[in-house]
């Protein structure tokens, strides 16, 4: 298995495209494709590397709804053509800042423990 810091990190740095991509606010991300392209393909990637992590590390942050994370995954990969861009844009406004917040909190337990 890789070290799952990686996945971690990944993460982070999708939240943070999104972010950045959207910065403008929703009413670019709805109107400009490339932004939201650029968009939902983040949230792929971000959702896919979720799932790359251990079962026993995301059993200990249960906060954090890893199945649903894997169903909106799904949903992007095969359903894209039924995607409410309304709904994703609340998606960013809503969860990301708090799954940031929450895999942040990982990423430093993981580098403490691996200095121990």
């Amino acid at each position: 298995m890789k070290d799952e810091r990686i996945y971690l990190r990944h993460i982070l740095e999708c939240i943070e495209a999104v972010q950045d991509y959207n910065a403008q606010g929703r009413d670019a991300f709805l109107t400009d494709r490339k932004t939201c392209k650029a968009t939902l393909r983040e949230l792929q990637e971000l959702a896919e590397s979720t799932q790359r992590l251990s079962d026993a590390l995301r059993e200990r942050y249960p906060e954090i709804p890893w199945p649903a994370i894997a169903g909106f995954r799904n949903v992007l990969v095969h359903d894209y053509l039924g995607l409410s861009l309304n709904r994703i844009w609340e998606i960013i406004e809503r969860d990301l800042p708090n799954l940031r917040s929450a895999v942040a909190a990982m990423l430093n337990e993981l580098e403490r423990d691996n200095l121990a």
